[in-house]
């Protein structure tokens, strides 16, 4: 593990800063990671216990004591079961007998004959004269059977007879057993499906083959038999050669159809790692809906001191497994339509920063409501309102931190190896008051707010949308900040390419999607093709409030080779935020690390647009859309960004098309703003590659800022 990772342990052992900063002479230091290997050779046991463990032929249960305690349990389950299943096997047998009968006795196999031969009628008489020969044989075979019992009692009394009924018993539960092929499975009418397979895996089989995910003479290789975990059942097994744990999650709906439960009920995991492969699937299933009782409240409540570099309780999975949440070093996009939970799941992410002392928080608070104005108490910066003039005050505070982060690589420069070992904040960095490099974190609701708008904004001479600087400042927040100890998290109800940039929703580590609309949507938020995957919040019920898919960036309880996960995040109302917040405000009153709007300082020192500007780039600001970008330039642009994600090239054909412009006229226009046509390679849909005339979108922007920058002579 990393030297400057944090512990976990505890709150009590916070790490003291040097009285010197001189380099001594130290070993060399590894960077390594800490694996379990399970050792199968012992001196004591010798070579056998090593044949024993690793040998194929030794089963499973005889090598792990867990699965030798399941075995019992099966095998207990299976004796109690016993007297049940024995019943119903003569049953079963008696109805199969019956059938068999009654279809001897009406001889109904030469009636068959004489059907499919239409010579029903010509045989009539001779069906009729067998079907009362039958009726004799059975009764003749009544009265004897009746005679043998009577006999069997009178010689031998009631011992006997009980015997004689059980060797009958056995034969009837002999032949109405489960098996593929008996006769008599089959009912008239199906009953419902059921969830059978923990106790039959030819139902887990047959279920797998059902859902096409392995063929109909293909099966599956049973890793780990079928144990209780929480409330449900697990089971490890392996796919046939060549099928892929993939396309078992991607089809987890068919799966779980056939298993006759609702997709909620089935979480199916590659098992990745030494002890895996890309056909080893984990799967476990829940009893019932594990969504459906009452979220639990956040365990931070009880919790006097957080540390930041510890990830944060954020909820639990259908296992009822805690899953923690990191957020120093990444950043967070939450995503969902209204009243999803969407805010508390922000907060959640926000109350463990709190309760850190040694942190610094800005929050801005589109929404307009009184959600977050607990957070006031704490919080370094705060507002609350969707008015224009609050976007112009956020532009403020991102250029203020990109000015930070900047000047936190400069003084990370100037330390030494020790300190700082690598370009990251550190804890130790981080809680050094002279350094001045506290976990900052950025909280922004209603995110989309910001974003889409158009007032203009002042920049090195230039008119900028105020929606398109503070997209630029945030992507480039997201991009350099985390390892400056800057956290960025986002929440919108809108998720769609038009709100949220591509470039600011690429740069994004964790993930978190509550229901959505359409899978587009949870893409937006997710990650491109996740719904491929098998991850689409779309697809969540409406009364799991709460209820979302995480996608995070960073070990988990689930594992840290897991893509995504089905997580309910904590409950934490006003009052439960509102105990968070002073508690927050308390600690930082003895630590001595209240500052701005919390100690009653609103006041900022003076904006640099210019380093903002030289920080970010100077291509990457698009131009206004004023009265000094002329025409056909504005259009155009405003066509770009009606797509969303801006192509690097588009053709001049496409441009005509949807502005409806002439094409030779269009070149001719902006050969005269200054932009040159050029020819691409381009691949069709249909995979033929071509060579299309048209402009790069760098071009025309330049272009739109050189005719904007002049005096509008054109």
């Amino acid at each position: 593990m990393n030297a400057h990772e944090p512990s976990t342990e505890g709150h009590e052992t916070l790490p003291v800063r040097a009285e010197s900063r001189e380099v001594l002479p130290a070993d060399p230091v590894y960077d390594a990671e800490l694996v379990e290997e399970p050792h199968y050779y012992s001196p004591r046991l010798g070579w056998f216990a090593s044949w024993w463990m690793r040998s194929p032929r030794v089963p499973v249960w005889l090598k792990s004591r867990r699965q030798a305690v399941q075995v019992g349990k099966d095998l207990l389950v299976s004796a109690l079961r016993a007297p049940d299943r024995f019943l119903g096997a003569v049953v079963r047998g008696l109805v199969v007998a019956a059938r068999w009968w009654r279809r001897w006795v009406t001889v109904r196999e030469y009636r068959e004959a004489a059907e499919s031969s239409e010579k029903l009628a010509d045989k009539f008489v001779e069906i009729r004269a067998l079907t009362l020969f039958r009726w004799k044989v059975t009764g003749a075979v009544a009265v004897v059977t009746l005679l043998g019992g009577a006999v069997v009692d009178l010689v031998y009394g009631r011992r006997g007879l009980w015997l004689l009924i059980g060797i009958v018993a056995v034969a009837l539960a002999v032949l109405g057993r489960r098996r593929d092929g008996s006769p008599g499975r089959k009912a008239v009418l199906a009953g419902p499906r059921t969830l059978m397979w923990t106790m039959d895996p030819q139902v887990l089989v047959d279920a797998f083959r059902d859902a096409k995910l392995i063929g109909k003479d293909e099966t599956l290789r049973l890793v780990e038999r079928a144990t209780r975990v929480g409330d449900g059942w697990a089971v490890v097994v392996d796919l046939p050669a060549t099928r892929k744990a993939a396309d078992v999650i991607k089809n987890r709906e068919a799966l779980a159809s056939a298993l006759a439960v609702d997709e909620v009920q089935l979480i199916v995991e590659r098992v990745r790692g030494n002890g895996g492969h890309a056909g080893r699937v984990s799967m476990w299933v829940a009893d019932s809906d594990p969504y459906a009782s009452p979220p639990l409240r956040t365990p931070l409540l009880a919790a006097q001191r957080w540390d930041a570099w510890r990830p944060v309780p954020f909820g639990r999975d259908a296992r009822d497994r805690r899953i923690d949440l990191p957020l120093v070093w990444t950043s967070l996009l939450v995503g969902a339509i209204p009243r999803q939970g969407k805010t508390f799941a922000a907060r959640l992410a926000a109350a463990g920063l709190v309760l850190d002392p040694h942190t610094r928080l800005y929050v801005a608070d589109f929404k307009a409501g009184k959600d977050w104005d607990a957070a006031g108490q704490v919080a370094h910066r705060f507002m609350s309102g969707d008015e224009s003039a609050h976007v112009v005050e956020l532009v403020g505070w991102l250029v203020e931190l990109v000015a930070e982060v900047q000047g936190r690589y400069r003084r990370m420069r100037e330390l030494d190896d020790v300190m700082c070992p690598e370009s990251k904040v550190t804890p130790e960095m981080s809680r050094d008051r002279a350094l001045g490099m506290p976990i900052t974190a950025v909280f922004v609701d209603e995110v989309q707010v910001p974003l889409e708008d158009r007032t203009p904004v002042d920049v090195e001479g230039k008119r900028l949308a105020a929606g398109e600087y503070v997209g630029e400042l945030l992507t480039w927040l997201a991009k350099k900040g985390p390892a400056a100890g800057i956290v960025l998290v986002l929440a919108t109800q809108r998720p769609d390419s038009k709100t949220i940039p591509s470039g600011l929703r690429a740069v994004l580590g964790s993930r978190f999607a509550l229901r959505v609309m359409d899978w587009r949507d949870s893409n937006i938020v997710l990650g491109e093709q996740m719904n491929t995957r098998g991850y689409d919040s779309s697809r969540l019920l409406a009364s799991h409030k709460g209820v979302g898919i995480l996608r995070p960036d960073g070990d988990t309880q689930a594992g840290a080779d897991v893509l995504a996960l089905t997580v309910r995040t904590y409950y934490m109302p006003n009052e439960d935020w509102q105990v968070i917040c002073q508690r927050g405000r308390a600690l930082r009153e003895a630590e001595g690390t209240l500052t701005g709007h919390a100690a009653g300082d609103a006041s900022m020192s003076a904006l640099d647009h210019s380093a903002a500007v030289r920080a970010i780039g100077t291509g990457t600001c698009r131009p206004s859309r004023s009265d000094d970008v002329p025409e056909p330039l504005a259009r155009i642009l405003d066509h770009l960004d009606e797509l969303g994600d801006v192509p690097e090239f588009v053709s001049t054909a496409e441009l005509a098309e949807a502005l409806e412009f002439d094409p030779a006229w269009l070149g001719r226009r902006l050969a005269e703003l200054g932009c040159q046509s050029t020819r691409e390679r381009v691949t069709s849909e249909s995979g033929k590659v071509r060579q299309i005339r048209g402009y790069l979108t760098a071009d025309l922007f330049a272009a739109a800022e050189d005719s904007g920058s002049s005096d509008g002579e054109l």
